[in-house]
């Protein structure tokens, strides 16, 4: 037997989330089913992040034990082979002893993309070739207040209001970095709506469920002046649920990356 170590990507709109489930397409579940058809044996797949249902991923990383008697390229082409194109294995490597993609990672990054009107622009609620993998705004917010707001919540808090514990009771988690910028991207070709790209990236050592989509939305509320920062404030020293503003669709969510202190090079040199 061999634990490989792996960093895939996915499109996950049409999955019920990463953590496998009974009678629901999951990311976790086409793996394990792919790795099933290629060996003929059952392999429990693990991963850095339950990513939800229709958020996705270019940086997650899986860890699986199973019985491979070849290389590590050819184990990636013929897994490649048996996934939906929706998934891809980029890269493979054999896990170091001690090493599991959730317990071992330091810190996790998810960003959050959105469309919005270009400044003195129209804005426009639905385009088909964005709304897969953005929200696309109505009108433009206000980012510096965004940006003011996000820094109340960055360091070591209780995220309560913001997500729920994916097991226990500790709600405690610490952001390392959060903010939004936009990118030097815009699509001026959908006239009258010029569109430019707004990216809210989140680092922290782990998530609550919802808690990325949740905290975007409360700082989006924000910037569209449906909350002032003290609102912000207020709510997380609340840790009530009942006092986030409604979590954002998951079409605009992607994992970006996974850190790890002991195994940070781990893909450097593999297949």
């Amino acid at each position: 037997m061999r634990r490989v170590a792996g960093l895939i990507a996915y499109d996950g709109t049409e999955f019920r989330g990463f953590q496998v489930q009974r009678q629901a397409p999951t990311i976790q579940g086409a793996l394990e089913d792919a790795l099933a058809d290629l060996t003929g044996e059952s392999c429990r797949v693990s991963g850095a992040g339950r990513t939800d249902t229709g958020v996705h991923a270019r940086g997650q990383v899986i860890a699986v034990e199973l019985a491979w008697r070849h290389s590590l390229p050819a184990l990636r082409e013929a897994w490649n082979q048996r996934l939906p194109a929706s998934i891809l294995i980029h890269r493979l490597a054999e896990a170091p002893q001690g090493f599991h993609p959730r317990f071992s990672a330091a810190e996790r990054t998810y960003r959050y993309t959105m469309w919005a009107p270009a400044a003195g622009r129209e804005g426009g609620r639905r385009f088909p070739l964005l709304d897969r993998f953005a929200l696309v705004l109505p009108r433009r917010p206000d980012l510096d207040a965004m940006n003011r707001a996000a820094g109340l919540l960055v360091g070591t808090h209780d995220f309560a209001t913001f997500g729920q514990a994916p097991q226990g009771e500790n709600t405690v988690r610490c952001i390392v970095s959060l903010c939004g910028e936009w990118v030097n991207e815009s699509l001026p070709a959908l006239e009258p709506f010029v569109l430019e790209r707004l990216v809210l990236t989140i680092t922290a050592n782990a998530f609550l469920r919802r808690m990325a989509r949740n905290l975007a939305a409360s700082l989006l509320a924000i910037g569209l002046g449906e909350w002032q920062a003290e609102d912000m404030a207020a709510a997380l020293r609340a840790k009530d649920r009942s006092r986030s503003a409604p979590p954002l669709p998951p079409n605009g969510l992607v994992l970006e990356r996974v850190q790890y202190t002991e195994f940070n090079d781990l893909f450097a040199a593999h297949s």
